[in-house]
């Protein structure tokens, strides 16, 4: 072979090669690309790959699980809408029972670290920090938190997350108060006068986060005896004490209550929804109180991806904006959540309440009622449990 040959034969071996070698890289990288690494290396799929979105692998995980146990303590109508909306958006299979937060609270004591619920949902905070101080709880940083409109809507340690807020105040007949020529009570002394002797209802306090929230306020209103001696004197005029915090309101449209202590939400959705225009909403003119509702994760459940994902969805809009839809008109307590108008149109205002100690609250609750019900004598039938 002369040398000119030997010269164009190596000329064309070396294109032949360079083109295979071009062709091959750009097939593997287009059939294989590159998995983003997100820095978090637990939910990596049989192959390797991290999802990009830590989001996307929660909801994965809770899918794995495909359940949930949600024990509701908000009204029932939000809770079934929540929880069924929340088993269509994730294909979750979701079972959800109502209970009144003491109920809640006396349920997951006695089960001791194995609940038979994974998640708590609405109800107010005093029933939350006695379970988070007891080890019941379990801590979870949530990502739609950074939503919350401040810091007093959640637990420091995460352990809960506020989703909605609530005045405390009382609700009237109109009607039955003019039959009676009674005015209506403007202040929590108000309620102490004999005039409003058997006409006055207000919730458990063993059973209801709302009568919890009743002993906190006049506690740190008047002072821990005299607090507890206005409930004895209020205790004269009482009628009745249900189960649940919302039960004074459903019955003052009928009459059968004429002064209702309790959330004044509760007594918008007996106006809105249910027509009792003889309803009259007062907020106590010395100030009152308020309740942030809230929902966290059992320790030791047993679906604890989905408990994960469900507090995400409870602290987005597609969860809070279906209880102006469902009855419930508290303010909610995230910055992308629409507000519900109706609220305002009461005349409710979320800023104009006391300065509640939520500490005082937590630490001495228990106590608290123990010297409540002594102070009472134990209580009778009237404290309704059914």
């Amino acid at each position: 072979m002369n040398k000119k040959k030997f010269l164009s034969l190596l000329l064309a071996l070396a294109m032949v090669l360079a083109l295979a070698a071009c062709g091959g890289g750009n097939d593997a990288k287009q059939d294989t690309p590159p998995a983003e690494n997100t820095g978090d290396t637990g939910n990596a799929d049989g192959a390797g790959n991290t999802p990009a979105d830590p989001m996307d692998a929660l909801v994965e995980a809770a899918k794995a699980e495909g359940e949930l146990i949600v024990y509701g303590s908000c009204e029932e109508e939000y809770l079934a809408a929540a929880c069924h909306h929340f088993e269509e958006l994730y294909g979750i299979h979701v079972t959800y029972q109502r209970l009144s937060t003491g109920e809640v609270q006396a349920k997951i004591e006695e089960e001791n670290g194995n609940p038979s619920g994974d998640v708590w949902f609405g109800g107010t905070t005093d029933p939350y920090n006695v379970a988070a101080a007891e080890g019941l709880l379990e801590a979870y940083e949530a990502q739609n938190a950074s939503h919350l409109l401040g810091d007093q809507y959640r637990h420091a340690d995460g352990y809960w997350y506020g989703i909605y807020k609530g005045i405390l105040g009382f609700m009237v007949n109109k009607d039955e108060l003019a039959r009676m020529n009674i005015e209506a009570p403007k202040d929590w002394a108000d309620l102490l006068d004999a005039k409003y002797k058997d006409l006055i209802w207000l919730s458990n306090y063993n059973t209801a986060g709302t009568a919890k929230l009743v002993i906190n306020t006049m506690i740190q209103k008047y002072g821990h005896d005299e607090g507890i001696q206005y409930l004895v004197d209020l205790d004269k005029n009482i009628e009745v004490y249900t189960k649940s915090g919302s039960g004074p309101s459903k019955n003052v449209g009928t009459g059968e209550c004429v002064v209702g202590i309790g959330f004044l939400h509760d007594g918008i959705t007996q106006i809105v929804d249910n027509g009792y225009e003889n309803i009259e909403l007062v907020i106590p003119s010395s100030g009152t109180s308020f309740e942030i509702g809230a929902t966290a994760i059992f320790k030791g459940c047993q679906h604890p991806n989905a408990a994960k994902l469900w507090i995400e969805y409870a602290l987005s809009p597609e969860c809070v904006e279906l209880a102006v839809e469902n009855g419930s008109y508290q303010f909610l307590v995230i910055d992308n959540a629409q507000q519900p108008q109706q609220a305002a149109d009461f005349g409710l205002d979320p800023e104009n309440v006391m300065d509640y100690d939520f500490e005082d609250a937590t630490n001495n609750i228990t106590t608290y009622i123990e010297e409540v019900m002594n102070a009472l004598g134990g209580g009778d039938d009237r404290f309704q449990t059914e």
